[in-house]
């Protein structure tokens, strides 16, 4: 479970790099570098908008996905303690043998 939330995270977060390097500072953005191509394809509005969108959806898919790996991996330190505990309860405790009288 934990493999596949990790390749999705990584894959996710390869995805919010691009669709933040395509942006630009200044509000231009994709508009701006491809000048009529994506009045033509998208509109000019839509273009912005739509990478916006992208960006605030794989940012909110980054989160979900940082907190469903967090939950579903254990702690070793957790586990290490479980497993003393057990091994404390197993053991039974040794009854003390009184000293013999001194002679």
């Amino acid at each position: 479970m934990f493999t596949i939330l990790l390749i999705i995270t990584i894959f996710v977060s390869c995805l919010l790099g691009i669709a933040v390097l395509v942006q630009n500072p200044k509000g231009g953005g994709i508009q701006a570098s491809l000048g009529t191509v994506s009045n033509q394809i998208l509109g000019a509005s839509r273009a912005t908008n739509f990478i916006e969108k992208l960006t605030w959806y794989l940012a909110g898919a980054l989160v979900v996905l940082s907190i469903a790996m967090t939950a579903s991996v254990s702690s070793p330190e957790v586990n290490q303690v479980e497993q003393n505990n057990n091994e404390l309860q197993l053991v039974a405790p040794q009854e003390e043998v009184p000293a013999p009288p001194a002679s």
